[in-house]
């Protein structure tokens, strides 16, 4: 029995590994996919070159066109992973299947140590997108200042929006000149500016971009000194950058011991689990009643403080 485990595990692996290298492939496939996410649904057109893949073929049918796979698709497409969503499921699926198998060997082949690591294969993929995420976030609200001063310099120069834009795909890093670049290939094949720049903000959820969209889209309606406009805004964000950083520095401190704090009674309890689970399930010797109200008062203890502390080092700028 437990070398067929093994040998399964080692077989998850090996698909784990083709899978990510056939996706590092189609980086083309999927960013066409990606942007007709965005268009209207009459001129949606399905790329059949990236349904080609067997292994995630049955599922993409089944999710790619549902609420539940487009949120997916956009939280990927947030995170700059070049994964389709039948991709990522089945990454989610081997990671449950393989953490939940280490844990059973680790945890004296306990179901519940089975279930524990699961629960943690589960999870730990969307971490890893949500940490992407806000990493990306980051880097883009670090770059606006300077896209800004290149966007007004080009449009002082005589550039038109889209030449200014274009500009700023090809000289500022990434990933503010990836997306720029999904802007101006949307409006190369027809898309309207407005309906592209409000596809960058659902891409690039950020509220300094959003004042700088909101500002082109009123002087394309109403007229006005664009370049004296966004200079304007690139000074506000500069500063609003400038102080953001003070006060994540402030707050490190405050966030880091809040996290770290709240995460260490957990971790003990999966050390003590997987050295000795009969000491640990000594807490429910007095009843299920009893362990109930244990369980929900450390719980409710662990999550109240943790957002205590995150609403103190939580500044609005």
């Amino acid at each position: 029995m437990t070398w067929i485990i093994i040998v399964g595990g080692i077989i998850l692996i090996i698909l784990l590994v083709i899978g990510v290298i056939v996706s590092s492939n189609s980086e083309r496939a999927l960013v066409e996919e990606r942007l007709s996410q965005y268009l209207d649904d009459d001129k949606r057109s399905v790329n059949e070159e990236a349904q080609r893949y067997v292994i995630t073929n049955w599922v993409s049918k089944r999710v790619e066109k549902t609420s539940f796979g487009d949120n997916i698709a956009r939280e990927l497409a947030r995170a700059d992973i070049k994964f389709k969503v039948a991709e990522y499921l089945v990454l989610i699926l081997l990671s449950i299947v393989l953490v939940a198998a280490v844990a059973w060997f680790l945890g004296n082949r306990h179901p519940i140590s089975a279930l524990i690591g699961a629960a943690i294969g589960a999870f730990a993929p969307r971490f890893y997108v949500k940490a992407q995420q806000r990493k990306r976030l980051q880097r883009f609200n670090d770059q606006l200042p300077d896209m800004l001063n290149l966007m007004v310099n080009g449009l002082r120069a005589g550039y038109s929006t889209m030449q200014a834009m274009e500009a700023i795909s090809k000289e500022l890093p990434s990933p503010i000149s990836d997306e720029f670049r999904r802007v101006v290939q949307e409006m190369q094949i027809g898309i309207p500016m407005e309906t592209a720049l409000e596809n960058l903000l659902r891409r690039i959820p950020s509220d300094d971009l959003d004042f700088v969209v909101t500002a082109i889209n009123v002087q394309r309606e109403v007229g006005g000194n664009l370049s004296e406009i966004l200079d304007n805004i690139s000074f506000t964000i500069r500063e609003r950058v400038r102080i953001k950083g003070e006060v994540r520095v402030l707050t490190s401190q405050v966030r880091t011991s809040g996290t770290v704090l709240s995460l260490i009674p957990f971790g003990l309890t999966l050390i003590l689990w997987f050295l000795n689970p009969d000491y640990l399930m000594s807490v429910t010797d007095g009843g299920p009643i009893c362990t109930a109200v244990i369980i929900c008062t450390i719980l409710g203890l662990i999550f109240s403080s943790y957002f205590i502390m995150m609403r103190i080092a939580d500044i609005e700028v």
